[in-house]
């Protein structure tokens, strides 16, 4: 393993550590929520964050990633990086305040059609505003990204989690409010958050705003507004279907399957912050056909670790499901199998090799595809075998429509991926899965299945041993790093 490489393996456990207290916590409270909000309830909720996040995506038009490209190129330059950042934020800080007072206006006619009825509209309200202030605060957060400031980007996530569960607790607990303290607590959070963050960086940054900068970032930035719109829809649309031709109890499980088979992109983003100021620096710094090499060796390592938080998640799937929730959630287990194995696909999507081609105009036309084939696929699966129909059939048209992606993107920028150390972790990975599907599914034994759970996730580990990344040394850097990060604290 290069130099490299190794640091960034230490930046990854920087990142790893701090993950486990934020995106983990809210999947402990689970035993908490689940006992106190039905499995409609949870639906109806799972139904107003869809719209929430994909409302507050379209507030954002494509800018987040216009926004973290383009930060490279004036790399050094405080005051245009400052223009930049504050010219971005006052934009889509406007667009959200215009959708937000139409979603007010409108708010009984869009429950009626989102979620079947109309008394639902004051949480369709909360639950944009909740999602809006997290999606203004990831600008922040792709500065500390970026600048490769780890501990600034882990902790202000960190610390937004933390609230979060608190007030939610507070607010569903002790005042019985039921789904309406799931998005008062996620937006309390948020907004202090928010506002701790504008103020360190008003502090930090001499504010600036600039037309020019703005206008550049909207050109590279606009093709991507479809991109996000039938991009959310791409990932939110399956929770709709069930509750339109199956129901919303179906939308509850499913979601609580999502959520907690989530934990595998949440991972594996955490990891992307880490290699992907490495990728952007090498594609800008390199010419092609070297920089495309290196890019693929420096990956696969990241590729291991990612998909090792998936076979941890799809293999013991059972046994989290049955500790988290009560029995009236457990039919949710496949759904955790099922999409952790889509979510592992995910990787070679997050690279940004049309971005950097600038041609996000392709990106929009693939994301349509992506959908076309979602709703084909998704139709009659719901409709011949509901939520499990769902998972099954958005893990085939994501295969599928990210198939297609990688080879387009292969064109425009060609990555030489380490094919033969792909098959053997990417193989692993669904073979241990479905063969755990499948014996849960024929009633085997359970002490029997436990026992070849464990044995899959060992051999899990000799493959990292025989590629190299699990080693004497690498423990050892573990070590260090994990002591150095409590001295800090």
């Amino acid at each position: 393993m290069n130099k490299s490489t190794g640091q960034s393996f230490k930046n990854s456990i920087l990142f790893i550590v701090p993950f486990l207290v934020g995106s983990v916590l809210p999947i402990i409270t689970l035993p908490i929520f689940t006992r106190v909000i039905t499995i409609e309830d949870y639906g109806v909720y799972a139904l107003t964050i869809v719209y929430g996040v994909f409302v507050s995506g379209i507030a954002n038009f494509g800018l987040t990633i216009g926004y973290e490209r383009n930060f490279f190129i004036f790399l050094g330059d405080k005051q245009k990086t400052a223009a930049l950042l504050f010219s971005t934020l006052l934009f889509v800080i406007c667009t959200t305040i215009i959708l937000g007072l139409l979603t007010f206006l409108f708010k009984e006619e869009l429950a009626k059609l989102i979620i079947g009825s109309d008394k639902y509209g004051t949480l369709l309200v909360w639950a944009f505003l909740a999602s809006s202030i997290t999606s203004l605060k990831v600008y922040f957060l792709i500065y500390f990204k970026n600048s490769e400031n780890a501990k600034s980007f882990v902790w202000y996530s960190i610390d937004e989690n933390l609230l979060n569960v608190m007030f939610s607790l507070f607010f569903v607990v002790y005042l019985k409010s039921g789904i309406l303290g799931l998005l008062l607590g996620q937006l309390i959070a948020g907004l202090l958050i928010f506002i701790l963050l504008v103020y360190k960086f008003i502090r930090m940054l001499p504010f600036a705003f600039s037309v020019a900068l703005l206008k550049d970032s909207l050109i590279l930035s606009l093709p991507l507004t479809s991109r996000i719109f039938f991009g959310i829809i791409g990932t939110q649309f399956d929770k709709y279907m069930i509750g339109l031709l199956n129901t919303v109890g179906g939308v509850g499980v499913y979601n609580l399957g999502q959520k907690i088979a989530n934990v595998v992109f949440t991972f594996m983003t955490a990891i992307q912050n880490v290699y992907s100021p490495q990728v952007y620096k090498r594609m800008f710094e390199m010419d092609d056909q070297n920089g495309g090499k290196s890019i693929g060796q420096y990956l696969t390592p990241f590729i291991y670790i990612s998909i090792a938080g998936g076979v941890f998640v799809s293999l013991f799937s059972e046994e989290i499901i049955f500790i988290l929730t009560p029995i009236s959630y457990h039919s949710a287990t496949n759904v955790v199998s099922i999409l952790a194995l889509l979510y592992g696909t995910y990787f070679f999507g997050k690279q940004p090799q049309l971005i950097y081609a600038k041609k996000t105009g392709i990106t929009s036309i693939l994301t349509i595809t992506g959908i076309l084939l979602n709703v084909v696929i998704n139709v009659p699966f719901i409709k011949n075998w509901g939520f499990i129909g769902a998972a099954y059939g958005t893990l085939l048209a994501g295969m599928i429509s990210g198939g297609l992606s990688f080879w387009i993107s292969q064109k425009y920028y060609f990555i030489k991926w380490e094919t033969l150390k792909l098959i053997v972790i990417y193989s692993s990975f669904f073979i241990f899965t479905f063969s755990t599907i499948f014996l849960r599914d024929f009633g085997i034994d359970y002490q029997l299945r436990l026992l070849l759970k464990i044995v899959f996730a060992f051999l899990y580990a000799g493959i990292g041993v025989w590629l190299g990344y699990i080693s004497r040394n690498s423990l050892s850097d573990l070590r260090g790093i994990l002591n150095s990060s409590s001295q800090s604290a």
